[in-house]
């Protein structure tokens, strides 16, 4: 037994060594499928629409408050956490009535919710987030509202977020779903 360990052993040895000359041999084809497409950063940004994706992105209006706005965040790494930077603009929102148009993503079971996010982009896969938290919104509704695949239309008030302990930049209190 003891010289099928040794052999074992440094085979084992081999192997792990050939592995890691394989992994810096791909290492850059394995960066250029870091991002789900190509020259655009994941995690930044208001996140990214699949082109496979069979909704429609959302249309601009100038009645909502922009994706491209709430997405313009800087971030710093601080005792091991990442907080979000705001720029004067976004700081400006905080405590104040916004409407706010995207994607609803349900936090619990059930065909109305009074407590969801909203995203940017629509969900493509059922275990994913579209985008990092810059691309999101908790929302916390007074009366509940109707699962859609659809664009949703919410107003109600947006906090800020500058350390939230579960990571997430923006709530809406109090909401309503609009038209």
């Amino acid at each position: 037994m003891g010289d099928w360990v040794r052999r074992e052993g440094r085979l084992g040895w081999r192997g792990l060594a050939l592995s890691v000359l394989l992994l810096a041999a791909a290492a850059p084809a394995l960066a250029q499928l870091s991002s789900p497409i190509a020259g655009v950063p994941s995690g930044a940004g208001p996140g990214v629409h699949s082109p496979n994706s069979p909704f429609a992105p959302l249309v601009e209006r100038a009645d909502v408050l922009p994706w491209s706005l709430l997405s313009d965040v800087k971030v710093s790494v601080v005792k091991k956490r990442v907080l979000p930077t705001f720029p004067a603009a976004v700081l400006a929102l905080d405590g104040k009535t916004q409407r706010v148009q995207g994607f609803m993503m349900p936090l619990s079971p059930g065909q109305k919710q009074t407590h969801f996010l909203l995203t940017s982009v629509p969900l493509t896969c059922a275990f994913c987030t579209p985008g990092g938290p810059e691309s999101m919104i908790e929302v916390k509704t007074r009366t509940p509202v109707k699962y859609s695949l659809e664009p949703v239309l919410v107003e109600g008030t947006l906090a800020v977020l500058s350390d939230d302990p579960t990571g997430l930049y923006y709530r809406m209190l109090d909401g309503q779903q609009t038209r």
